[in-house]
């Protein structure tokens, strides 16, 4: 174990044994370049932050402070302050669509991200269910906005759309099982399954889109619960969602 403590956010490039036995190594698994640390909770320390160990951290280097720990507020900084530096033509808040992409944040966080969660882990068959009905209803909706908009608020990609992403990207491999989120796979949504093609051939998107990355997802959701084992399947995930035809009958 690690001696600040177990189940901390670790730097780990050499990978370590799971609860199945095996050793699970992922190369997008870096150490901190920066002071060295070994942990998240390390860099809280190191900027005088006691009792916090979560990730994200959007880190400021010349005044060795963390500037940020939620994604959602990471996100947007991205998009706006640091608009100046970007080297993608991508507006994904503009001030003419920001009342519609909030009001899409704020109900898909609830339903569909927090949501996805609160059936996951809910040891309340009551709480589950709840969650789960508000999860496909909420895809539901969203078919429905695709069937007459490319992305969630119109022609372009914006933040929105990104928020949403991670959620769909693991829902068929992960959360169907997982979150016992069953009543139905992505490609059963006609508009949502083109949506995700759109979305994985965006400049950009093939690090957060690839087999590695979906392995390292489901490393982190089936190796640290019941026995540990790791899904072999779904057959032909994440690369299906560039076939507008899945699922391909055998």
């Amino acid at each position: 174990g690690e001696p600040i403590g177990p189940n901390l956010w670790k730097f780990c490039p050499e990978g370590q044994a799971g609860t199945n036995g095996r050793r699970a190594v992922f190369p997008e698994c870096t150490g901190d370049s920066l002071h060295g640390r070994r942990t998240a909770k390390e860099i809280y320390e190191a900027a005088g932050i006691a009792d916090r160990k979560s990730v994200p951290i959007l880190f400021d280097k010349a005044s060795a402070t963390v500037v940020s720990n939620e994604s959602a507020e990471i996100v947007r900084m991205f998009a706006t302050a640091m608009a100046p530096f970007h080297t993608r033509d991508v507006a994904l808040y503009p001030a003419e669509k920001a009342a519609r992409i909030d009001d899409m944040n704020d109900w898909i966080y609830k339903e569909v991200a927090n949501g996805s969660y609160k059936a996951g882990f809910s040891s309340s068959q009551d709480v589950y269910e709840a969650a789960f009905e508000t999860y496909f209803a909420a895809l539901d909706r969203l078919n429905t906005i695709l069937e007459g908009s490319k992305f969630l608020v119109g022609p372009t990609v914006t933040e929105a759309d990104l928020r949403l992403f991670p959620t769909m990207f693991r829902h068929d491999p992960v959360y169907y099982l997982r979150f016992k989120l069953n009543a139905a796979y992505l490609w059963e949504y006609k508009n949502l399954w083109r949506w995700m093609g759109d979305m994985v051939r965006l400049d950009g998107m093939e690090a957060v889109s690839n087999g590695a990355y979906l392995a390292h997802c489901k490393q982190g959701y089936f190796g640290r619960a019941g026995n540990g084992t790791i899904p072999v399947g779904p057959v032909g995930y994440p690369e299906c969602f560039k076939n507008p035809n899945w699922p391909v009958q055998k």
